[in-house]
This record gives structure tokens, C-alpha cells and sequence, in this order.
């Protein structure tokens, strides 16, 4: 009796690995197939690209932050 219930539930449970293992299997193909298509559009189909200049000097982001810190100073006490 009890090998009959664990013959039955290892069959089971290989089946059960076997449809996760084929379905992971399926997905990772389809997920290849999709990476080549998405590549492929993007030949086709390239976004633009948005080049911002930076008009900020070095010099005013360092006094923006000196300020930032003396703010935030001030506001502790």
C-alpha cells in the first residue's frame, strides 16, 4: 500500500516538474524571440535622441549646494 501511494506520488511528481521545466523552457524561448524582434524594430524604428545641453556652470551648482547646506543649517537651529 505504501509503495503503491509513493510510486503514485513520485509519477505525479515528476509530471508536475516535467510541465514547469517545458513551460520555463517555452518562456525563455519566447523571451529570445522577443529580444530579436524588439532589436529588430529598433533598426527599423529608431527613437530619437534628445541631446540637453548643460548651460549650468560647475561654479553655480557649487554655490547652489553651499547654499542648500547653509539652509539646511539654519533651519536645524
Amino acid at each position: 500500500m505504501n509503495l503503491e501511494l509513493l510510486t503514485v506520488g513520485m509519477t505525479l511528481m515528476v509530471i508536475g516538474m516535467g510541465f514547469v521545466l517545458a513551460f520555463l523552457w517555452l518562456m525563455i524561448g519566447a523571451m529570445h524571440v522577443m529580444s530579436y524582434v524588439v532589436a529588430y524594430l529598433n533598426k527599423i524604428y529608431p527613437e530619437k535622441v534628445v541631446v540637453v545641453e548643460n548651460t549650468r556652470s560647475a561654479a553655480v551648482r557649487e554655490d547652489e549646494a553651499i547654499a542648500v547646506a547653509i539652509a539646511a543649517v539654519m533651519a536645524k537651529k
